[in-house]
């Protein structure tokens, strides 16, 4: 029930994106499986997109609008460690739901460009970190970028659920992803407008599904 209100809410605010609906549904579907079995989410793209990885990590891997205490067994084992300290910490933490932008590591990023191939940046991240189960979230305006492309082939090699975040066309990289959110707009500003509300709206009804 909850889903249906924040979904209607983003349509009633972007009225273009009604097109995407059922993608956005499904997405949220994919990424709140994964949490339940225990999966993380993965995030890669260039420039903007780029940015858009680290902010969804940000609502992810902390109290985006719902609060999230830890469980009793990280409380107690806090403790345990230190009565004084750990009752801080225990009063501060907060619930995270795992994600990793993967163009956070600099020092790798940069080792895989020298001494593999720039268009491999990704995918040799995911070959290490992804485990079937895990989601891939790409983000391209275009649907065009090489490494993006390679890092979907790789995800999919490696039994990741891939989810493509898109301009109109979905470029190449669609016809590798399982859910392709292809926003209405064709320009790289106009799409990284639309891309904001609809992985916003996929933190909310993730966070929502988790904590109440």
């Amino acid at each position: 029930m909850k889903e249906e209100i924040i979904l209607t809410g983003l349509i009633k605010k972007y009225p273009a994106l009604e097109s995407c609906k059922n993608d956005i549904r499904k997405a949220c579907n994919s990424v709140i499986d994964c949490y339940l079995k225990g999966g993380k989410l993965l995030l890669c793209g260039n420039g903007g997109s780029c940015s858009d990885t680290d902010h969804i990590v940000g609502e992810l891997m902390k109290s985006f609008e719902k609060k999230r205490p830890i469980d009793d067994d990280l409380t107690n084992g806090l403790k345990s460690v230190s009565e004084e300290r750990g009752n801080y910490i225990a009063g501060k933490l907060q619930c995270a739901l795992p994600a990793i932008s993967l163009n956070a590591h600099t020092s790798l990023f940069s080792a895989i460009s020298n001494d593999i191939d720039p268009s491999l940046v990704f995918a040799q991240q995911i070959a290490g970190y992804g485990k079937k189960g895990d989601v891939l979230i790409a983000i391209s305006t275009s649907g065009n970028s090489r490494n993006i492309i390679d890092a979907v082939i790789t995800a999919k090699a490696k039994g990741l659920t891939v989810i493509g975040l898109t301009g109109q066309t979905g470029g190449e990289m669609k016809q590798y992803c399982d859910i392709s959110i292809c926003v209405p707009a064709i320009s790289t500003p106009e799409v990284q407008e639309y891309h904001l509300p609809v992985y916003h709206t996929i933190c909310k009804v993730v966070e929502h599904t988790f904590f109440k």
